[in-house]
């Protein structure tokens, strides 16, 4: 691990989020550009960003890659999803949702493709990639019923196969497997729109922390989601990989991915659905704000 290169990341993204909140608080950024952003990101930024990391030679080794972090993703969401319905049982429903969701959603797909691609390169995108994609399933079906009635099947299937990311991934497993090269406009235009996932992604976040006020921030059950979200979750998945010899490369990418803060959906959906949005929101600020420290921590530590 290149500590300077982590040093320097990590103080990249603090400034961006730092001018995402200047540029909330001056006015610059209205509330409703928080859904505008998310919307670019979701639907433009971040697709051409996982297409782009698939623009690489491909082997029987890649694919391999794949079905391993493919069975680590989809263990972890069955722990997160035991951990869900065991641990806030003495919670106010309100919160109990709000814990519930933040627990099986993080924001790993939107945070965590910059630091994955930040910390291992463009390898590290792609096996990111394939990583979220149990957690998008888990989203639209164990996550969104925390809040509503279960969404019936068909629903759940049309969701998870149609989101753009994961509609991403299977053009950009394509070309990898196919080396089909694209032409070279086309090429250069995915990867700079891609190239600005880091800097919106970031950004964004900043806007939603500006909503806050620090002296109101923390209580008892924001500091158990944090130590779980942040330390415990990801504590169990660096020693399972350690256990079972996982590549460091998988390794690392689903400690860091698995570590991620709550998802700012969280807050969205509890807003939505009658669920304690103010503390929800406080969820994803303390989160976002400690994963500045604990990334690093987790990096030093791989």
């Amino acid at each position: 691990m290149d500590y300077s290169s982590l040093i320097n990341l990590q103080g990249m993204l603090f400034l961006l989020v730092a001018a995402g909140i200047v540029l909330r608080k001056k006015g610059i950024l209205p509330e409703h550009a928080k859904a505008v952003l998310t919307d670019l990101v979701i639907y433009l930024i971040l697709p051409c960003n996982i297409i782009s990391s698939f623009f690489i030679e491909f082997n029987m080794e890649i694919l391999k890659g794949f079905a391993v972090i493919l069975v680590i993703a989809t263990l972890i969401q069955f722990g997160c999803l035991l951990f869900a319905r065991t641990l806030y049982n003495r919670e106010p429903d309100r919160r109990k949702k709000v814990l519930q969701y933040g627990t099986v959603c993080s924001n790993a797909g939107f945070m965590g493709n910059p630091i994955a691609e930040g910390v291992y390169g463009g390898q590290g995108l792609m096996y990111a990639s394939i990583f979220l994609i149990p957690q998008r399933i888990v989203m639209w079906s164990a996550g969104v019923s925390y809040f509503t009635k279960s969404p019936d099947r068909k629903t759940v299937v049309k969701k998870v196969v149609t989101h753009p990311c994961i509609v991403a991934v299977y053009i950009g497993m394509f070309l990898m497997v196919t080396q089909l090269n694209l032409p070279v406009f086309l090429e250069n235009t995915v990867r700079n729109i891609g190239g600005c996932t880091t800097t919106v992604s970031m950004v964004l976040i900043g806007t939603i922390l500006a909503e806050v006020k620090p002296g109101t921030i923390l209580d008892r059950g924001i500091i158990k989601y944090t130590v779980i979200r942040l330390f415990l979750i990801p504590l169990l998945v660096f020693a399972g990989c350690r256990l079972f010899s996982v590549d460091p490369l998988l390794s690392g990418i689903s400690v860091l991915l698995t570590g991620m803060p709550a998802g700012s959906t969280t807050a969205i959906l509890a807003a939505k659905y009658d669920g304690d949005y103010i503390f929800a929101t406080k969820c994803v600020v303390v989160t976002t704000l400690l994963s500045l420290i604990t990334i690093p921590l987790w990096c030093v530590v791989l």
